[in-house]
């Protein structure tokens, strides 16, 4: 697995006997994005890919062994697409820029909520966003640890967001937002007694008018970002 993630910083293998291979690594991770993109996640096999390159499923084989491989690859890829964060930014932006990439790129990739994400994929477009990631928070007043951390909090609160802003697309193709709070509103409120839930039901009467939705993701990850840099800029400026 290591020789394919790195395939372009190792030195080449040696050429094997027998018919070239009409396609690249990279041609076949790319194909296999785009369907996921398309189709979704359980739609991304080795034939399926193979079909769209126009290849036979056994020859994709001598490319990349397993749907698992070619997986990592696909993650790795979508992770060496990210662009340094401009250093001339102040911090609170700078961070601000590392979770909504994250959230962004779930929002365009929503098959990567369907891969494990606890086993790292140490490749190099994965490392490569690390790095720029870090060198956002380079020198502005936290420890290694701490800005490990804090990478990883943002990316944590992004990705959760994310789950429920892909939700809300794909929720939205079948319905708009609009249509749905015209019919389910005035049921809601009809059924719920204010006297029963006095705050749910003035709470809720205030964000259906504001949302026109069952909820807001982009102004919720906005809020809640704001909350988080909050904290963490609160704590550079006591040290």
């Amino acid at each position: 697995m290591v020789d394919l993630l790195w395939r372009h910083h190792l030195p080449p293998r040696p050429t094997r006997r027998g018919p070239k291979q009409a396609v690249s690594v990279d041609a076949v991770v790319d194909a296999a994005v785009a369907l996921a993109d398309r189709d979704g996640y359980a739609s991304v096999s080795i034939r399926a890919v193979a079909a769209e390159l126009g290849l036979r499923p056994m020859s994709l084989y001598t490319y990349i062994p397993s749907k698992d491989a070619l997986t990592v690859l696909m993650v790795d890829t979508v992770a060496g697409e990210d662009a340094p964060i401009p250093g001339e930014l102040p911090p609170r932006e700078r961070m601000a820029v590392i979770a909504r990439r994250i959230r962004a790129e779930i929002i365009a990739h929503p098959w990567l909520l369907e891969v494990p994400p606890w086993r790292l994929v140490l490749g190099p477009g994965s490392m490569r966003r690390y790095e720029l990631q870090l060198a956002a928070i380079e020198g502005i007043g936290l420890s290694d640890v701490a800005m490990d951390r804090v990478i990883a909090v943002l990316s944590e609160f992004a990705t959760g967001n994310a789950r429920v802003a892909v939700a809300a697309i794909d929720a939205a193709r079948q319905l708009s937002d609009e249509q749905w709070w015209e019919v389910h509103g005035p049921m809601f409120a009809a059924a719920v007694p204010p006297d029963l839930f006095p705050l749910s039901s003035r709470v809720g009467s205030a964000v259906g008018e504001l949302y026109q939705a069952p909820a807001d993701p982009d102004g919720a990850f906005e809020f809640g970002l704001a909350k988080l840099l909050d904290g963490i800029m609160s704590e550079l400026s006591e040290r």
